[in-house]
């Protein structure tokens, strides 16, 4: 009997140290829980450019943010250029075209405000009117001029570079200024990428900006360079301040050309 109660005695010390070590690892454990958690920040984040005290640096920092996106918004802008292109060298030539591309040309020229009946040389024409790029230097400084170097309140909380409305209730932010029975919102948005390509369509289809496309026309059939200097005027539209707006910008692109 005494070698049972000595294994008895001995798995109760087990048992007890077992006990012991749980108790301790319990103790611990809510050390752990508590240290802090710090979420991931969202890489869409804008930066903070009212913090940069140096002014050339700010501009350097907004025109190097933004411009990545715009090249890239052009690129694909071009994309869709380029195939209607390909396709008026072939109704050119006498060549037919595949339903696909019949297809495909429908689907640009919808997202461009254009009804495409039929496609042909003289059909596509218009259309290649407006699916077009625009100088990334005009787009930056227009941002620049539009948000204070990325400062304003629509810039950092909509992600809206361009000041763009909206009519929808709650599509985006409502001026703190806005008149008595006006109901229109500065339009929010969930990237950069998405607030470029809004305003590039606003200029490729809006009736308001139908003389900057003509500029636009005009210098490609003469082979000449489309420059922001040459385009900024088409924008008289976009501001109330009319020839005053452009001449602001137009001065701004002067004065910054040294930071883009």
């Amino acid at each position: 009997m005494r070698p049972l109660a000595g294994v008895i005695i001995a798995l109760g010390l087990v048992a007890l140290v077992m006990l012991w070590i749980e108790t301790q690892i319990e103790e611990e454990r809510p050390q752990v829980a508590s240290l802090p958690v710090q979420a991931n920040k969202p890489v869409s984040d804008l930066p903070d450019f009212a913090e940069i005290a140096d002014v050339k640096q700010k501009k350097r920092a907004f025109f190097s943010y933004l411009r990545p996106t715009v090249e890239q918004v052009n690129l694909e802008i071009n994309g869709q250029r380029q195939f209607l292109l390909q396709l008026k060298q072939r109704l050119d030539k006498g060549l037919t075209i595949s339903g696909a591309q019949g297809a495909k040309a429908e689907r640009i020229a919808q997202k461009y405000g254009y009804e495409l009946r039929q496609i042909s040389t003289e059909t596509l024409e218009p259309l290649l009117a407006r699916v077009d790029t625009v100088p990334v230097e005009m787009v930056l400084v227009q941002a620049a001029n539009e948000t204070g170097w990325g400062s304003s309140r629509f810039a950092r909380e909509g992600l809206n570079f361009f000041g763009q409305w909206c009519f929808r209730a709650g599509c985006g932010l409502v001026p703190l200024g806005r008149e008595d029975g006006r109901n229109h919102e500065v339009a929010k948005f969930d990237s950069v990428e998405e607030s470029v390509s809004s305003y590039l369509n606003n200029l490729n289809t809006n009736p308001a900006y139908q003389e900057l496309r003509q500029i636009r026309s005009q210098l490609r059939d003469a082979q000449m360079e489309v420059t922001a200097a040459s385009l900024i005027p088409g924008l008289i539209r976009y501001s109330e301040r009319k020839e005053a707006y452009v001449d602001e910008l137009l001065s701004m692109l002067e004065t910054n050309k040294r930071y883009m």
